[in-house]
């Protein structure tokens, strides 16, 4: 039988909070550690996964542990490198547990990681991570044993912003940044982003600080869009890895996680509704709901705006304190602009009002689906229709932005967006 430790961070102090044992995925199950239920002030480790005595399903461990593995191509090459069936979320789970999203770590029985380090990666090093592609992508996630969710090329890494350099965690020391590769099926994939995370900064939206990591040596190299973790907090007097000052871990979970859907579901089906769910939890379990859930409004219409369909539960997310006394909506991340290519689907990962398709979703929806959320008609269409009026000038000023430090590419992605946003049908 297997036994995989599960510790989570709390005020930066390592805590085991509970223990997975099982054969196999099929039979794999979560309990507490009876001291962790003990200690004053618990909190569980997931929403899906309340304080108790007895152990969760498989069904129920699967879902909110899986959901911290990498996805698509990353997870098969991941697996590929760890030796192990990609099926076998365990294995990878204990191939890859030290660093996940959030202040989650998962140790196998008995495991002594190396000593916290940060190796520093040469200029080629990056050059080559932004060159290569995924699978260059999925051997730096398992030599640093970090997992992130999601089915793109990316890492975790530790940024010194003083010298431009960037380092590799080693053992269980903790990342700053995740930094994505370009997407060889999506031209200009990181630009796009870039374009996308600053027009909805612009818009009063809450989004993490990112920018395009630029190579030095020519200006027709791939490019790497490096995003700082939300989920990592640098205190007044950090402890130091390797020369730096480390970033203490803050717990997250995304709303598949937090809603027991498995990640496989985080499309919407027909006969579910995820926008309802998604803000009764944050009615339920957010310190400021009324605020979270008018943030999570404007996110939503953002994406119909940009015309992003990737708007699934799993790009969704809430963010603990340290000490998980508080929960708040995470800023937002992965807003990209998918309408702007050909072969990309149209289809919103939830429902707005009943209609899926960005080119069949209008005002009106949107007055539906607050109806569903709970959200007074007012106030919701208010914001919508701001949001609507603003979209094109802080498109405008964000592809400035990026065309004045020389990435000409944002001027046409600016363009397709207000061609193929669901903008367009309000210009």
């Amino acid at each position: 039988m297997r036994h995989l430790f599960v510790y989570i961070e709390i005020g930066g102090c390592r805590i085991l909070a509970g223990k997975i044992s099982g054969n196999g995925p099929e039979d794999a199950v979560f309990r507490y550690e009876e001291a962790y239920l003990e200690k004053d002030g618990g909190r569980p480790v997931s929403i899906s996964l309340p304080l108790q005595r007895e152990a969760f399903s498989a069904f129920r461990t699967k879902t909110f542990f899986e959901g911290l593995l990498p996805e698509g191509f990353t997870r098969r090459s991941v697996a590929q490198w760890l030796g192990t069936d990609e099926n076998d979320y365990l294995a990878i789970l204990a191939g890859l547990g030290r660093e996940c999203l959030g202040a989650v770590q998962v140790l196998n029985e008995g495991e002594m990681p190396p000593k916290p380090a940060y190796r520093r990666l040469t200029e080629k090093e990056v050059r080559d991570f932004a060159a290569e592609g995924a699978t260059a992508s999925a051997e730096l996630v398992t030599k640093a044993r970090l997992s992130l969710t999601g089915a793109s090329g990316k890492t975790g890494l530790y940024f010194d912003a003083d010298s431009g350099t960037w380092y590799l965690p080693v053992g269980t020391a903790p990342s700053t940044h995740i930094v994505k590769q370009s997407h060889l099926r999506l031209q200009d994939i990181v630009v796009n982003e870039q374009l996308c995370q600053l027009t909805a900064k612009h818009l009063g939206i809450n989004v993490p600080n990112s920018f395009i990591v630029e190579q030095r040596d020519g200006e027709d190299l791939p490019m790497l869009f490096a995003t700082c973790r939300y989920d990592r907090r640098m205190p007044v007097h950090p402890s130091v890895i390797s020369g730096h000052p480390a970033p203490v871990r803050l717990h997250q979970e995304d709303f598949s996680q937090a809603m027991g859907i498995p990640a496989v579901e985080k499309y919407e089906r027909p006969d579910r509704h995820y926008l309802q769910d998604m803000f009764a939890l944050l009615r339920k379990h957010s310190a400021d709901p009324i605020s979270d859930g008018l943030q999570l409004w404007d996110m939503i219409i953002f994406d119909y705006l940009a015309g992003n369909a990737d708007n699934h539960i799993k790009n969704f997310s809430l963010l603990y304190d340290e000490n998980l006394t508080g929960i708040r909506l995470a800023p937002a991340y992965d807003m990209v602009s998918t309408a702007v290519y050909e072969n990309q689907t149209k289809s919103m990962g939830f429902n707005i009002g009943g209609a899926y398709e960005i080119p069949e979703i209008s005002r009106s929806s949107f007055m539906a689906a607050a109806s569903e959320a709970g959200l007074s008609s007012r106030i919701a269409l208010q914001r919508f229709d701001r949001m609507a009026e603003a979209f094109a000038a802080a498109l405008e000023t964000a592809a400035e932005e990026l065309e004045n430090r020389g990435i000409s590419q944002a001027a046409e992605i600016r363009a397709e967006i207000l061609r193929c946003g669901g903008i367009a049908k309000l210009i």
